[in-house]
């Protein structure tokens, strides 16, 4: 059982703990669209590695997602569904920039970046395939234009969890998981 748990986790416990933290989070009451969401997948993508920076943001977002859709009786899947999960994909990419920093300035641009990316992506993907726009350049300006009221939340979402996931890091490295401490970048 143990070398199952080994292999599922690897050696970074505390990284591993932290998304899974950050993704029940999203089952909490919060603010409409202030989510850990992006700052999870920006955090996994940084101090996971391998296949579990990818997996861990994927299974909670799938799992928060069909407690939600459960909890309030609504569908989890739709057409838009994979094109957010894969946004979610994209913002790991954007967290493995950060492997190997701390840099409090680098981890706000990462995310600010994963933000900005996950609403060109999605609302992309709401005027090409849910119908509401037509399909035309200037349906998509509607679109975008449309969705811009709803941009601030996900990204103050973003930004704070980031920060508490990292900072979090940081400080619980130091005193009890030295293996993952982030070395100091070299001068």
């Amino acid at each position: 059982m143990n070398d199952m748990i080994h292999s599922i986790i690897g050696t970074r416990k505390l990284a591993f703990g932290g998304a899974v933290f950050a993704g029940l989070m999203r089952i909490v009451p919060h603010p409409p669209n202030f989510t850990p969401a992006g700052g999870l997948a920006i955090y996994s993508g940084a101090r996971l590695s391998g296949w579990r920076a990818f997996a861990t943001p994927l299974v909670m977002m799938v799992v928060s997602g069909l407690i939600l859709s459960w909890m309030h009786g609504y569908s989890f899947w739709s057409s838009i569904t994979a094109v957010v999960l894969l946004s979610f994909g994209v913002y790991v990419l954007f967290g493995k920039l950060l492997r190997n920093t701390e840099n409090p300035l680098a981890i706000g641009g990462v995310t600010i970046a994963g933000s900005v990316q996950f609403f060109l992506i999605t609302n992309f993907a709401v005027w090409a395939l849910a119908g509401y726009y037509p399909p035309t350049a200037a349906g998509l300006l509607a679109c975008y234009v449309a969705a811009i009221p709803f941009f601030g939340a996900p990204l103050l979402g973003d930004l704070f969890y980031s920060a508490a996931l990292f900072t979090a890091h940081h400080f619980l490295a130091r005193s009890f998981f030295p293996d993952e401490v982030v070395p100091a970048a070299a001068a």
